[in-house]
């Protein structure tokens, strides 16, 4: 919970949910927009509980999949009028900032990848954890 893409990811999903709500917006395409803006905070934190580098990269690109169908639905959603373009707008630019983090996540894990530094232990303790706090791949 203390790494920013996840909490950006969980802002976006509810931006889209309430941009959604409002709108005149069958069943199925609600539940197809809103699936894929939730999948995107959902693979962040199952690629990391995987606890395996590979895991962890292969669940990123995933969400980063589920942030560009987000995307695509908001644009059909637009163009069919059943969002305002300042609703599209609000949620273009949040994609964007998600959109990079994640990126920045995957070139900084890929690091940690190549170079063996990646630790895919659990902590023993809860001091041990808040201490790493400063890890720039855990915010």
């Amino acid at each position: 919970m203390k790494l920013e893409v996840w909490q950006k990811a969980i802002e976006l999903h509810k931006l889209v949910s309430e941009t959604i709500e409002s709108a005149s917006v069958d069943y199925k395409s609600k539940s197809q927009i809103l699936d894929a803006a939730q999948s995107v905070s959902s693979n962040i934190s199952e690629g990391y509980s995987r606890r395996s580098i590979k895991e962890y990269l292969q669940f990123l690109y995933i969400s980063l999949g589920s942030l560009s169908e987000t995307l695509t639905r908001s644009i059909g959603l637009l163009n069919t009028r059943k969002i305002s373009q300042d609703k599209f707008h609000e949620i273009d630019v949040l994609h964007y900032e998600v959109e990079n983090k994640l990126l920045r996540l995957v070139e900084s894990l890929q690091k940690k990848k190549d170079d063996g530094t990646w630790n895919d232990r659990i902590f023993d303790e809860i001091s041990e954890y808040n201490s790493n706090s400063n890890n720039p791949a855990i915010q």
